[in-house]
């Protein structure tokens, strides 16, 4: 595992850089996104905030496009019993609760870019392991807490390798495997295998 002090350097140099770099040039995305979300639900927030863990295990504000209706969280319990993928976590392909826009941006992934802000706040990397849900960390063996040795990143290893058809443990062994072989290329290389996520998987939902 990459500890060395010039690799998280130039980590959050990459960090800083792509951030503000990807928010200016997506900068009339994120306008015409907004524009779609108000069309289709004025009273609504175009941003969604949601809690999440992040390294060892201190909590943040996570942003991403509003993708569902404004009280998608009350619904949730409802919906449990339909979980389509194993362990701590929840994934339902024809979830109820996504607006239509939501569909878009959800399988091109342009719902994520918000998380750009976080990159720069440091709360979050451009790669790593996705931060959960307090709820699902809660569910947490110490095994599966070893995620939160390092920063979350808005991509990973486990995006790139399947996404939501990746049940919870292989997800787990796969950000592990990250965690080991974290190099600054080897981010390049998850970036780059990121860019054909964001123009549409169909693995995204």
């Amino acid at each position: 595992m990459s500890n060395k002090k010039p690799y998280l350097i130039s980590k959050r140099l990459m960090d800083i850089f792509g951030a503000l770099v990807g928010i200016i040039l997506l900068s009339f995305i994120f306008l015409i996104v907004a524009f779609f979300i108000k069309i289709e639900d004025p009273k609504g927030p175009v941003f969604f905030s949601q809690k999440r863990v992040g390294l060892k295990g201190k909590e943040f504000m996570m942003f991403k496009f509003r993708s569902m209706v404004t009280d998608a969280e009350e619904k949730l319990k409802d919906l449990l019993e339909h979980n389509e993928v194993s362990g701590a976590m929840f994934k339902m392909k024809e979830d109820p609760r996504v607006t239509k826009i939501g569909k878009f941006i959800r399988k091109t992934s342009i719902d994520e870019l918000p998380q750009l802000f976080n990159v720069l706040k440091g709360e979050m990397s451009l790669v790593g392991p996705r931060p959960p849900l307090p709820r699902e960390v809660k569910e947490y063996t110490d095994y599966d807490k070893q995620r939160l040795l390092v920063i979350p990143g808005c991509t990973g290893l486990w995006q790139v390798s399947g996404r939501s058809n990746i049940g919870f443990k292989e997800m787990v062994q796969l950000d592990l495997e990250y965690i080991q072989k974290r190099t600054f290329l080897y981010d390049i290389k998850i970036i780059f295998k990121t860019v054909k996520v964001l123009l549409g998987s169909k693995d995204a939902y």
